[in-house]
């Protein structure tokens, strides 16, 4: 009878330890407010003035170009005709009436013929058609607009919405650009979110912190076209990729094991 009850009380302290244990593996599988939070302590960082760099144009970019001049009707021959004389809304209708950069780097454009824009803002480029449009006599006071009509991001990973989406704003931001993926899943990990940027045929790897405001000072906080973005998984998330599952699945198991013990040494 006192074996039994011996034997009965080492079983029950095995038990206990095993479930503290378990609990402790639990509690190290939770994630911490430091690990999710965006930002954290913005307001009390030294934050710089955003300082933007123009966009280079590069092959295969898609662009358009509208002229005007002091004299309207004296543009008409340096832009392309417009589908059907209307305006055109449909993103992929621009596309078409764009001029698209060879793999050399150039368009060829009405009158002037051959121009290299390659490795060039857009700002540069504008400036540069205006001074061969006036300095040629072409026209007077001329003026030019370009906007790029195929900028696109590719957002992978523990996002909600992952996918390449396009956009036609001169500036686009990380934050903005995790916005169109419907943001970070909880399982996302916001330390570790990999940029990967192409710059005149060189690959650039960076990865950022979203949970550190010095990412506003970043370089690569300001997107540019063809970017990827990957959010890695955390921790819990790798764990319930594997075998034995995530820390629900673990608890479940722990508490099928316990009773059984339970019950093997009452009887």
């Amino acid at each position: 009878m006192i074996n039994k009850f011996f034997k009965i009380n080492i079983s029950i302290k095995n038990s206990f330890r095993f479930l503290i244990v378990s609990l402790l593996f639990l509690l190290q599988s939770c994630a911490s407010k430091k690990n999710i939070i965006y930002f954290q302590n913005a307001k009390y960082s030294n934050l710089d003035a955003v300082i933007y760099e123009g966009v280079k144009i590069q092959p295969n970019d898609i662009l358009n170009i509208s002229v005007s001049a002091l004299v309207p009707e004296t543009a008409i021959p340096y832009n392309k005709q417009v589908i059907n004389n209307g305006a055109i809304t449909n993103i992929e209708l621009l596309k078409l009436q764009g001029y698209l950069v060879s793999h050399s780097g150039a368009i060829v454009f009405p009158v002037l013929g051959g121009i290299n824009v390659a490795g060039k803002t857009m700002e540069y480029v504008e400036k540069e058609i205006e001074d061969k449009l006036e300095k040629g006599g072409h026209l007077i006071k001329p003026i030019v607009s370009i906007r790029l009509l195929n900028a696109k991001v590719t957002v992978l990973g523990e996002v909600n919405r992952p996918g390449t989406f396009t956009f036609s704003e001169q500036n686009m931001t990380l934050t903005q650009a995790l916005g169109l993926a419907g943001d970070l899943t909880i399982n996302g990990k916001r330390k570790d979110v990999t940029l990967v940027r192409e710059i005149d045929g060189e690959r650039i790897v960076k990865v950022l912190d979203l949970t550190d405001p010095k990412v506003f000072n970043s370089p690569y906080y300001n997107i540019r076209p063809n970017d990827t973005i990957i959010v890695s998984p955390n921790t819990a998330k790798v764990k319930s990729a594997g075998l034995v599952g995530n820390a629900g699945t673990v608890l479940t198991v722990i508490s099928l094991i316990l009773t059984s013990i339970v019950l093997i040494t009452n009887n």
